[in-house]
């Protein structure tokens, strides 16, 4: 049983909103009439038409080629046993979760009620027209090995077993590479399997298909050493019994290279550890508490080479740098299996990635984290989004080799699409959460009894970016907050403000200013605590109208005196790109002294999140064709802005599109004028910023992430309306990331990137 508040937090997360993890929405319009005639009847006679006169026809007209069924009966869900089939659920889903993030792939979760091998296999066979692969999951062994063979000899799918290949694929990466550190043969190693399941099974398979010796590997399960001489073991144990005299794990231990653990806790004494071979190789990959602790491991052998299934320790065997992208490759060939080449070629392809310089995008994920091909990174880490393009094209090239590919692609091309797919913005926000974590700071969040903001409060906890100051009706926030200790929130009701001289004068101060006649409410009590210092930063983070929300936190935070204007800031995130749209809320007509000002807080900004500004002055010409005066505006505020802020590059005044793909005009600015693409836009006016950012989270399916509010002496936000919670803690991380700057020069300072 997990602690009570991993217990609370995943039911809660569970359940909150919608329930479950997944929906199916339309990838067409459905606006019309006739979109509805097209969708439905009669207009979907056509493609019916067709795909009866070409089975392949499938692929052009349905979802079928970038669709897969993640299929359990439940029989060993995530090593906590039989469950059954709908306990399996949650699981199914978040193996969906998973697939769509990382790969864009959909997925159906599909539960079989029943234990039976023929019902299970004729079930899941008779689904074929509407899947493009199988993915089986958390089914037992011996019955998932024969389950999966035979969907295999009925299906022209790939059809593929998670828990037996997926650790194999990705250890077996580790293993290449821990082989090539240690300076060892895998014809000359020695292996012990600890755990003859099916992932230890497909482990042993797979390590001999990389050159170790089959008499070379002794398994092990609950009772030993698994011998010739055993009477106890079933057909599939049967064919790992060796001749030998070990009969523990501790005596198959003795001058073994390389230690396998797809068993329980605790089972690699040290005593064990001490008799293998020099630079041992040890896989503890047991969960959540691998074999042996890796503090104990590196205690015992300063040699040793580590990794476990646990993303807190270096070089995690983890199944999600695998499957997406297996499947991936296998679809986008429309492949009839996915056989051993394949898996071959994904692990061979993580190996080789492991020892490619790693992108600072990757160290930012990662909290600045560097890595390097060695003993601490064996494989790639799940959030590289290179994994992507590295395997899935890896594995295509193997299926169109073996024969298995129905639709011949041109790799290089390929790896370029893939490439373009991946989503920059997973860097950018973890870079923001890390950063909140390290400085474990203290959000306000006005509007406390709201449940809403209580369900951003609870996630910002369990996610660990701050302690929420939640500031409402203390009665009304106990009750919502029940279950979490009063050490992991903080209480400040307006009924009873805290006893600090300096907060009652500023508010009788701005009450008088602004004509307020009623008592102190959250949001002017939490941008009071905010403004002196009292918490960090604040966010409103009820669904309420920005702009009748947004005048309630300028009245009571105060602007950083060399500001000009406080401005309004998106941070727009692409596939491709990170672009940062400024003043789309605020300032509806900014001088250029104030737009060279606006650059400046959104280069701070970026810089923050450990993104190297480029910003470009957007207008409707190019340098100095037009003499209008909106072109001359944006002329001098680039200028201004080139004086007071010399290290940072910067172009205007400059047509968008010319900004943002300069390689595709160099006929208009050239390489030594702008080389890089732009990530931050400065429009003229508050209109055409608005407009902007607005058409581009429609039309090209951005996703937009703020307005953030610049320009504050401390940091505080207003969430727009349909913001959902997940936005708002990446918010809380965003506004606690930003930069405390003790200037007030009103220049740009660098802050060297968080190690």
């Amino acid at each position: 049983m997990p602690d009570f508040d991993v217990y609370k937090a995943s039911l809660e997360y569970h359940r909150m909103g919608r329930p479950g993890k997944t929906e199916v929405v339309p990838t067409k319009p459905t606006l019309t009439q006739r979109d509805l005639s097209l969708a439905y009847s009669p207009g979907v006679a056509e493609p019916c038409r067709e795909i009866a006169r070409n089975e392949n026809d499938a692929y052009l007209y349905t979802n079928k080629g970038n669709l897969v069924a993640v299929i359990s009966n439940g029989t060993a869900i995530l090593g906590i046993g039989n469950l059954g089939a709908l306990a399996s659920k949650p699981v199914m889903e978040g193996k969906g979760v998973l697939f769509k993030k990382f790969a864009d792939i959909d997925v159906f979760d599909i539960e079989v009620k029943t234990e039976n091998i023929d019902e299970f296999c004729d079930t899941v066979a008779l689904l074929e027209p509407t899947f493009g692969g199988i993915n089986l999951e958390d089914i037992k062994a011996p019955e998932c090995f024969e389950i999966e063979k035979r969907l295999k000899e009925r299906m022209n799918i790939p059809v593929f077993h998670d828990d037996q290949h997926g650790t194999a694929i990705i250890s077996g990466a580790a293993l290449i590479n821990a082989l090539e550190y240690a300076g060892k043969d895998p014809k000359d190693i020695r292996i012990v399997i600890n755990g003859a399941g099916a992932s230890g099974i497909s482990c042993t398979n797979f390590a001999v298909s990389l050159g170790v010796k089959p008499e070379n590997i002794l398994m092990c399960d609950s009772k030993g050493v698994i011998h010739d001489e055993r009477e106890d073991l079933n057909a599939t144990k049967k064919i790992f019994a060796r001749k030998t005299t070990a009969r523990t794990l501790e005596d198959a231990l003795e001058g073994a290279d390389v230690f396998y653990g797809l068993s329980v806790a605790g089972a690699l004494k040290p005593e064990g550890l001490k008799k293998m071979a020099k630079n041992p190789v040890v896989f503890a990959m047991a969960n959540p508490d691998p074999e042996i602790q890796p503090e104990v491991a590196h205690a015992t052998r300063d040699d040793v080479i580590m990794a476990t299934g646990r993303s807190d320790y270096p070089n995690q065997v983890n199944n999600v740098l695998g499957f997406p992208f297996i499947f991936r490759g296998a679809l986008d060939t429309r492949s009839t299996a996915i056989n051993e080449d394949m898996k071959m070629a994904a692990a061979k392809a993580l190996a080789e990635l492991a020892k490619a310089e790693v992108p600072d995008s990757v160290s930012r994920a990662y909290g600045g984290a560097k890595f390097k091909f060695g003993r601490n990174y064996l494989i790639p880490k799940p959030f590289d989004p290179r994994v992507l393009y590295y395997v899935a094209p890896a594995v295509a090239k193997a299926a169109m080799e073996t024969g298995v590919a129905r639709v011949q692609l041109d790799v290089d091309e390929y790896r370029e699409r893939l490439r373009r797919r991946t989503d920059p913005g997973r860097a950018v926000m973890s870079v923001a959460i890390r950063t909140a974590k390290e400085l474990r700071k203290r959000l306000a969040l006005p509007d406390g009894s709201d449940a809403r903001v209580q369900s951003v409060a609870r996630q910002i906890i369990r996610d660990g970016v701050a302690t929420p100051v939640l500031v409402g009706n203390e009665k009304n926030i106990r009750a919502g907050m029940k279950g979490f200790e009063d050490d992991q929130y903080e209480l400040v009701d307006p009924a009873n403000p805290p006893d600090n001289d300096l907060l009652a004068v500023r508010w009788k101060e701005r009450a008088g200013l602004f004509g307020a006649d009623s008592g102190m409410d959250s949001y002017a009590l939490a941008a009071l605590m905010t403004d002196l210092g009292m918490v960090d930063g604040m966010l409103s983070a009820a669904d309420r109208v920005f702009r009748e929300t947004v005048p309630n936190v300028l009245k009571y935070v105060s602007k950083r005196k060399a500001t000009k204007r406080v401005i309004g800031m998106h941070i727009m995130v692409l596939k491709e790109q990170v672009v940062f749209f400024a003043d789309t809320t605020l300032v509806v007509n900014p001088t250029a002294d104030e737009l060279a000002d606006i650059a400046r807080l959104c280069a701070e900004a970026a810089n923050a999140l450990s993104i190297t500004p480029r910003v470009a002055f957007v207008s409707f010409n190019n340098f100095g064709a037009s003499t209008h005066p909106d072109a001359d505006k944006m002329r001098v505020a680039t200028e201004l802005f080139k004086q007071r802020n010399p290290g940072v590059e910067a172009i205007g005044e400059i047509q968008a599109d010319i900004a943002i793909a300069p390689d595709e005009y160099r006929n208009v600015v050239s390489e030594e004028q702008w080389a890089e693409p732009a990530n931050i836009l400065v429009f003229p006016n508050l209109d055409a910023a608005n407009a902007a950012f607005r058409l581009v989270r429609v039309t090209a399916g951005a996703t937009a992430l703020g307005p953030l509010l610049l320009g504050l002496r401390k940091p505080a936000n207003v969430m727009p309306r349909g913001s959902t919670v997940q936005d708002a803690v990446a918010m809380a991380a965003v506004t606690l990331a930003m930069p405390q700057l003790s200037s007030e020069s009103g220049l740009y300072q660098r802050v060297e990137p968080r190690a």
